[in-house]
């Protein structure tokens, strides 16, 4: 049966919601019946568009990682800036779009990394796929900025960036710990070095 346009307006509608709440309380705190109050959908349709919260958590990751990897493909995709703009751009706009007090959606890796890590394999690997996704496009950056002389690394471009990432994420998690910025700007002069810039 074909997929109407009222039924993915409805599963985006769910899966936005369950993004707003998840990013503030975290995966295993927010019920089915909360995200489906909070998307103004009916409680007895949640299985006509998920089989199981497993099935619902993969589905929310997947949609994020999307909307993610499209964001960050625009930002390194500008054809007036050397490859190292590009990419300090798109870490500028992490340092930005992460808040202390609220990350407004925009950190479920860091949000719900752990949790979910632990409570469902398949979500784990979904995870994994999105955040080998965002590697990959940091490795591309720098191997542009390499090639176009803007920016210069030690080592494997691969290598360089895992380590960035993941600096990044803990900057953030840190961040929320101490309510303070200063993490994601230690981060941010940390990556202009290891970019030698």
């Amino acid at each position: 049966m074909p997929v109407t346009a009222r039924a993915t307006d409805t599963r985006r509608s769910i899966l936005d919601a369950a993004q707003r709440l998840m990013a503030r309380k975290g995966y295993s705190a927010v019920g089915l019946a909360e995200v489906l109050t909070e998307a103004g959908v009916p409680k007895g349709s949640f299985y006509h568009f998920f089989a199981s919260k497993d099935a619902f958590g993969e589905a929310l990751l997947r949609s994020y990682f999307a909307d993610y990897v499209a964001d960050m493909d625009r930002v390194l995709a500008r054809s007036d800036e050397s490859a190292a703009e590009r990419l300090m751009a798109y870490w500028q706009q992490w340092r930005q779009t992460q808040s202390v007090d609220e990350c407004q959606g925009r950190c479920l890796a860091v949000k719900l990394g752990a949790e979910v890590a632990d409570l469902s394999e398949s979500m784990r690997l979904t995870l994994k796929e999105g955040t080998d996704a965002i590697v990959d496009r940091i490795e591309r950056a720098i191997t542009a900025g390499v090639e176009d002389g803007s920016l210069s690394v030690d080592g494997d471009a691969r290598v360089v960036a895992r380590v960035l990432y993941d600096m990044w994420l803990g900057a953030s998690v840190m961040a929320k710990i101490h309510r303070d910025l200063a993490p994601l700007d230690d981060t941010m002069a940390a990556t202009r070095q290891f970019l030698h810039l």
